[in-house]
């Protein structure tokens, strides 16, 4: 089968759609990539796609096609123009694209309109098309201080409208997608879908040697939406405990506030060490008794489950959350760590106080592996995917 896949974002950016379509390569599916010029999540081109360099590559198999992409630089008005040049460049191209593919798949994240390529080729070659849906639009940008119902959201939830009307089929990361579908835009026919971890992300790799530190990491995006001066505050709230380290792993719009946060508290428990690619990932798990996940108190933020709990499930660690809804109940109902209310310091660093009373425990960890295995795992997840991708083929 010939696959088509729309994304803004692929490899070298950290995003899972790219081992996805390394799967459906290793499965004998032939996959093309439309996607856009990498400079996620720091903002800026990557060094070696500077100057229209490696336009078009083949990565594991996967053949890849950028189109022109201006970086995002981590403000509003060139965050406009990274959505819009890629939405734009990326959609003139698939329309003269003249090869047929048996299906289209988008891989839709932030923002809604990078779906528009892959509805400019289905209009044109009357191709089904699958849309796998991270971020609620026009939900989502309530987080960039749009107002709700206001002349800007309303004009985009026109767009999400048309577009997520034009799929065929939308998956869904996150259980409460459903009802957010069904109640803005009319649509009940979606299939719960959710996130996996890569394959390197193994208990043995991961597991820490005991020594006399505790030693709590976060890695990922440090966003706004992600609220990591919790964990700064909750760092400050807890200099007392002797031998206690935050690790901050990761890099995004907020990094630079937040160390500049970090050293008006002059914290010395707190450890930054930037992004790292995903291969290295394992090695800096390894450090770590406990992993971290934190987000902004945020009606659209708590359908979320994002993608790093699984990751930290996989590799058997313990999380500890400030965080509401979807995530805190997978972590309660798991029991795979402990949890307390989004944006909330003093809870996480009283909540860390007890969590080093039953660190000895591998209670958290196991639970961690096991819920993951039963519910998240990479098999499943893929075999949905690819079962889909060929019912929808066969249909036409």
């Amino acid at each position: 089968m010939k696959i088509l896949v729309v994304c803004q974002y692929y490899y070298p950016e950290p995003f899972r759609i790219s081992d996805i379509c390394e799967e459906l390569v290793k499965a004998g599916h032939e996959v093309f990539v439309v996607t856009g010029v990498p400079n996620y999540p720091e903002g800026k081109i990557y060094r070696e796609y500077k100057h229209r360099k490696n336009r078009d590559e083949v990565i594991n198999g996967v053949k890849v096609h950028r189109c022109f992409t201006i970086g995002r630089k981590n403000n509003f008005f060139f965050r406009f123009l990274n959505y819009y040049s890629y939405s734009i460049s990326a959609s003139l191209y698939a329309s003269k694209i003249r090869e047929h593919f048996d299906v289209v798949f988008v891989n839709q994240l932030s923002p809604v309109m990078m779906a528009k390529p892959a509805i400019a080729y289905k209009k044109k070659h009357k191709t089904k098309m699958i849309l796998y849906c991270f971020d609620l639009w026009p939900e989502s940008l309530t987080l960039g201080g749009i107002k709700k119902g206001g002349l800007l959201y309303r004009a985009f939830h026109k767009i999400s409208s048309k577009i997520y009307h034009s799929a065929d089929k939308i998956l869904i990361s996150s259980n409460s997608f459903s009802k957010y579908f069904e109640k803005e835009f009319g649509i009940t026919d979606t299939l719960y879908v959710p996130q996996y971890a890569e394959e390197l992300f193994d208990t043995h790799k991961c597991h820490k040697i005991a020594n006399d530190t505790v030693d709590l990491m976060f890695a990922g995006n440090v966003g706004a939406a992600q609220s990591v001066e919790t964990i700064v505050y909750a760092a400050s709230k807890t200099k007392d405990i002797p031998n206690l380290y935050w690790h901050i792993v990761g890099d995004g719009s907020e990094l630079e506030h937040i160390k500049q946060l970090s050293n008006s508290l002059e914290l010395k428990n707190i450890i930054f060490h930037g992004r790292k690619p995903i291969g290295e990932m394992p090695r800096y798990y390894s450090l770590a008794d406990a992993m971290l996940v934190t987000m902004k108190k945020s009606d659209i933020l708590s359908t979320t489950l994002p993608g790093k709990v699984q990751t930290y499930m996989a590799a058997g660690k313990p999380v500890l959350g400030a965080i509401d809804g979807e995530t805190a109940d997978t972590i309660k109902k798991s029991g795979c760590g402990m949890c307390c209310a989004a944006e909330d310091p003093d809870a996480l660093a009283e909540m860390v106080r007890e969590y080093i009373k039953q660190r000895s425990s591998n209670r958290f960890a196991e639970n961690a592996f096991n819920y993951y295995t039963k519910t998240f795992s990479k098999q499943s997840a893929l075999r949905k995917i690819f079962d889909l991708l060929e019912t929808e083929n066969e249909d036409l």
